[in-house]
């Protein structure tokens, strides 16, 4: 029996909680700790989360996801994105931070520790959480194996050119439409002063050649969001990553939110089986 702890709220550095899920057999045995981290615009509940976690419990790991403290979800609204102020001042080192603090709050927490197995630490980030765990495994040695679903391998290509970036700096904010919600979604220009500011730590490439841990990268070839190019690109700089590439998956394996299937889909359920098998 799979116990499940939903929206645990972990003090961060950054004023807002990480709302945090736990997924697990509890049976006073030590399994390895595995965190997942979502993407842009994602959250820890979206698509088939649930089911990929169950999945993980299932497989005898113990794991862990949550919500970027500002992703635009609340403590109170867990999904979707009630708070598009938090969203607006979320940037990539508040996301390190937090998923920091998930990481020291799980090794610390006396009520779960004789289920945890504390020397196997592996981390998973899709999408833009890719480059996260990849930049985080490379700065922690804690970290024992890091896994990129869909993954970027570059986060400075992804601003506003030349006069886009200008107009940005003078209104101090731009717009993205969210597609499923229909929300504008506000970037506050920080977001882009905290990349420069911090630009040597965030760059991926830097992190990826520093790995001396197992490195696995996933990927689809009709991912609409993130290119399989980046997939190689991030293999070539670690040729010693393992790379699995997904014939005809999208950015999401075949998931879509709202998720409403018993079973994942054939494009996930192989991520998450070679992920397993990786990790095992």
């Amino acid at each position: 029996m799979i116990e499940t702890i939903k929206n645990i709220l972990i003090k961060g550095l950054h004023t807002k909680p990480i709302v945090t899920d736990l997924f697990y057999k509890k049976n006073g045995k030590a399994k390895p700790l595995v965190i997942f981290c979502h993407g842009y615009k994602g959250f820890k509940d979206w698509g088939a989360w649930n089911l990929v976690s169950n999945q993980f419990a299932e497989s005898n790991f113990f794991f862990v996801k949550f919500n970027f403290s500002h992703n635009g979800g609340t403590a109170d609204n867990p999904i979707d994105f009630p708070d598009l102020i938090a969203f607006g001042n979320n940037n990539y080192t508040k996301e390190l931070d937090d998923l920091q603090s998930v990481i020291d709050w799980v090794l610390t927490e006396k009520s779960i520790e004789e289920e945890l197995d504390k020397t196997k630490l592996y981390l998973i980030g899709h999408s833009r959480a890719g480059g996260i765990v990849t930049i985080k495994a490379s700065e922690n040695n804690q970290v024992s194996k890091v896994i990129s679903w869909a993954g970027v391998s570059d986060f400075s290509n992804r601003f506003p050119k030349e006069e886009a970036l200008k107009k940005w700096k003078n209104e101090g904010v731009f717009y993205v439409i969210n597609g499923r919600t229909k929300q504008q979604m506000p970037h506050y220009y920080q977001y882009y002063e905290n990349f420069k500011a911090n630009e040597k730590r965030l760059n991926i490439k830097t992190a990826v050649i520093k790995l001396s841990i197992p490195h696995l990268i996933i990927h689809g070839t009709e991912d609409e969001a993130v290119s399989v190019q980046e997939a190689n690109q991030l293999h070539l700089w670690n040729p010693n990553s393992k790379v699995i590439i997904v014939e005809k998956a999208n950015h999401t394996f075949g998931i879509v939110h709202p998720y409403n299937e018993i079973r994942l889909s054939e494009e996930m359920q192989l991520v998450v089986n070679e992920t397993i098998r990786f990790l095992s």
